[in-house]
């Protein structure tokens, strides 16, 4: 505890508020569209996103301080929009098997450790192209939301680099207080929208059956690992860390298993709000960055007993303001991703294919465009040097009347 509080700093408090404040923005809202069109009543929607909250939270402050590393752990958004399209199918008790055969597949995979090997041998360019395809959006989101709310956007980015200049550290702290004083001043703060309320655990016995984990829980278990654990990995690594995958994985999983009777569909390491904690912004010392991901843990605690609240509270923002946010926050982590996709030289255009990819978007055959993005960057870098390996062999004629070396 003395550690902590010897560590502790406004930046951190700051990186970590927002990191959470951002991972309910968007994702919260697919697990609305999830349990609107399956029909769940909402005791089991605020039971679920008290479930995600506390397991989020729990996980989120032991990992960080057990490894002294800014961990965000989050729900699966891959997995939410699977959701929407698949729990129509099925009853709500054979989903939650379904997600507990899940965990139970994501847990094996951490603790044999294959994951390491695998994430050990990915090119660093890569993991950097993958990681910026995958923040592009939130950067580009930024001036996307300039065309309905010109004044908020332009106020809030405008402080961003009049802050950066003078003092880097607090430029999203300026950013969010400019944000909520103008959506406030403007009447843009729906006040009246705030309510206080608790959200309820309720228990849903698990069902399991081969068509539920073929439908559910094989998709999970590859969103989880392709579209969560893979980027969040390299966010780690991008930032310097070298911490284990397995843990953070077997735990997660294990964490995801014990709350799935409550409606849980699966806890990940989270990869686009943990890059507003590994930065600079957060604190200039790595290793006192961790206090973000204590102090993130603690807003999922207060966010996840306050369920209702929580839900009102982003009915009140302008979706503008928490997209300038987002995308102002994340302008290091995004520099720091293209840099590293660039950096090696015979690695840049398959850095390139994996952030094109991974950036646009698309899905195919239910999979992320972070795996693709991965795939065929991967396939690139193995045929590009191997090509240009082949090249260098072979050896070269010297000039003409002289003979071959």
């Amino acid at each position: 505890m003395k550690a902590l509080i010897d560590d502790f700093s406004l930046s951190a408090v700051v990186a970590g508020f927002i990191a959470t404040v951002i991972s309910y923005a968007g994702p919260l809202v697919i697990i609305f569209q999830a349990a609107e069109s399956a029909g769940l009543s909402h005791a089991v929607l605020s039971s679920w996103v008290w479930a995600i909250s506390i397991g989020s939270a729990v996980l989120g402050i032991a990992l960080s301080l057990r490894y002294r590393v800014p961990i965000i752990i989050a729900w699966s958004a891959p997995g939410s929009a699977l959701l929407v399209s698949l729990l129509p199918q099925i009853s709500l008790n054979q989903a939650v098997g379904a997600y507990m055969v899940a965990s139970l597949i994501i847990f094996l995979v951490g603790i044999s450790g294959a994951f390491d090997r695998i994430i050990g041998k990915l090119p660093a360019a890569i993991s950097a192209g993958m990681l910026a395809g995958i923040l592009f959006s939130f950067g580009t989101g930024l001036f996307v939301s300039l065309q309905a709310k010109p004044f908020l956007v332009l106020a809030m980015f405008a402080s961003y680099l009049l802050v950066k200049r003078l003092l880097p550290r607090y430029a999203v702290l300026a950013v969010l207080l400019v944000g909520c004083t103008i959506a406030f001043a403007t009447g843009e703060l729906r006040q009246e929208a705030l309510v206080i309320g608790l959200a309820t655990p309720v228990w849903i016995s698990p069902e399991f059956s081969l068509a539920a984990s073929l439908n559910i829980a094989l998709p999970l278990v590859m969103v989880a690992l392709t579209g969560q654990f893979v980027p969040g990995m390299a966010v780690l690594r991008g930032a310097g860390y070298q911490t284990p995958a397995s843990p953070i994985i077997a735990s997660s999983a294990l964490g995801s298993l014990l709350l799935a009777p409550f409606a849980c569909h699966g806890l990940n390491l989270a990869a686009i709000t943990a890059a507003i904690c590994t930065g600079r912004e957060a604190h200039e010392d790595p290793a006192r960055r961790y206090v973000a991901g204590v102090v993130g843990g603690v807003v999922y605690l207060l966010l996840g007993l306050f369920g209702a609240t929580l839900v009102s509270l982003f009915t009140a923002f302008p979706r503008e303001l928490i997209a300038a946010l987002a995308g102002l926050a994340l302008f290091g982590a995004i520099a720091g991703a293209l840099a590293g996709a660039m950096a090696v030289v015979e690695d840049r255009e398959a850095a390139l294919i994996t952030f094109l990819v991974t950036a646009s978007g698309m899905s195919f055959l239910g999979l992320s465009a972070a795996f693709w993005g991965l795939l065929f960057g991967i396939a690139a870098h193995l045929l590009l040097t191997r090509r240009a390996t082949a090249s260098a062999a072979v050896p070269t004629a010297g000039p003409v009347g002289d003979p071959a070396p």
